[in-house]
């Protein structure tokens, strides 16, 4: 039974992939789809804010007025959604088409992995979970090592109109698949979105998820725009802006499996104020080595290292925060950081429009010292509890019932 499950969980990972891919894929191909739509490379860089808010708006919505619904058929519908936002970006022309397509597309996208999460937990055997659920990440994560430059390759030799037909193939497959190998399982009482956002009452919770905010924020306005900013910075063009991209997908994926290894050895505190200093002085050195290609690759190496070490310390550092309420804040998280997507996305494009595209790490620089700071005022607040006697558990409870 462990063996015919093992095959499922890893379906669902190939299929997170994809998904994944759907959204990760237009920072790779961006310039293209600007020329193709005839909009400007800050407008196109707005796709990815309609795909970000709608995930982070739209999902936890879903999930809720669909918690009761046998969990198969919460995944046939994420990937039904997946499959007409894939039909609307092909058949229907124009910008503002295309930005409602990335709309669903994001809801689809997130309702799946949401629910993709929940079932690889169930199939996976008692003490196995969090391996399962990892497995799940790890698909999604992929998509940054392998869909987006994979995608650039495409888009470079034929169309970028050519990916979403074959998202679109496997996307049905992956209908079929689900509908085949899942079995039939319950779903769960709902959270309701009051509940979940209680949480936020409690300062210190209010906190961590403003850093995960500002962090995402200055990882959004960089990775938005990263092609275009590439071939601007350095001499580069063609199939050497996939290897790039492939680089630094491969170290974000490596570094996402670190995090909490680091985490374990020097503390979760340290460990993310460290993932944030070299955030910044990376970002903050870009400039200055600007025309050097050596220079600005291993700097954006080290920027995406250090992002994705920010991320699994992140979730750790908020199950520590409400152990009580692990679920409400993991699915809290992941909406502040398609908000922070969002928002870099929308802040990336006005500095796109109005200035150099050179000025994106300045300002990826900037919103990461804020994060900086709002940790320190974090790391405070918790010892005022501490001095005083507070019990941020006992405050997580309180809220929670209320």
């Amino acid at each position: 039974m462990t063996m015919n499950n093992t095959w499922k969980i890893y379906m669902l990972t190939l299929i997170s992939f994809l998904v994944g891919t759907s959204q990760n894929v237009i920072s790779g191909i961006l310039d293209q789809v600007a020329v193709s739509i005839d909009v400007s490379l800050s407008a196109a860089g707005q796709l990815t804010t309609a795909f970000a808010l709608a995930t982070a708006i739209g999902t936890p919505i879903f999930i809720v007025a669909t918690a009761k619904i046998d969990r198969r058929k919460q995944l046939l519908i994420a990937l039904a959604i997946v499959l007409l936002g894939v039909i609307s970006t092909l058949a229907l022309p124009g910008f503002g088409f295309l930005m409602v397509s990335r709309a669903i597309l994001g809801v689809g996208t997130g309702v799946f992995v949401v629910t993709a999460y929940a079932v690889a937990a169930k199939l996976a055997p008692p003490g196995r979970q969090g391996g399962a659920m990892s497995n799940i990440s790890l698909g999604f994560s992929s998509s940054l090592v392998l869909g987006v430059p994979i995608g650039r390759v495409i888009a470079s030799a034929y169309d970028w109109k050519v990916i979403f037909w074959g998202i679109g193939f496997f996307t049905l497959l992956g209908i079929f698949a689900v509908a085949r190998a899942i079995p039939s399982m319950e779903g769960e009482k709902p959270i309701p979105l009051g509940k979940q956002l209680a949480l936020l009452k409690n300062p210190k919770v209010t906190f961590a998820l403003g850093m995960t905010l500002f962090v995402f924020i200055g990882y959004s306005v960089v990775n938005t725009y990263i092609t275009p900013f590439l071939t601007s910075a350095i001499p580069i063009s063609g199939g050497k802006v996939s290897t790039v991209l492939f680089a630094l997908g491969i170290a974000s994926l490596i570094w996402s499996k670190t995090g909490g290894f680091l985490a374990d050895r020097l503390g979760t505190t340290r460990t993310l104020l460290c993932s944030m200093a070299v955030q910044f002085l990376s970002l903050a050195l870009v400039s200055v080595v600007s025309g050097s290609a050596v220079g600005v690759i291993m700097l954006l190496m080290l920027w995406s290292i250090s992002a994705w070490t920010f991320g699994p310390t992140q979730n750790f550092n908020l199950l520590s925060i409400a152990p009580e309420a692990s679920g409400i804040m993991l699915s809290l998280n992941s909406t502040f950081v398609q908000l922070g997507f969002a928002a870099g996305a929308g802040i990336g494009g006005i500095v796109v429009g109005g200035s150099s595209i050179l000025a994106i790490c300045w300002i990826g620089a900037a919103a990461v010292a804020v994060a900086f700071f709002v940790n320190i005022t974090s790391f405070g607040l918790t010892r005022r509890y501490q001095e005083k006697g507070d019990n941020v558990e006992n405050r997580n409870k309180i809220y929670l019932r209320e």
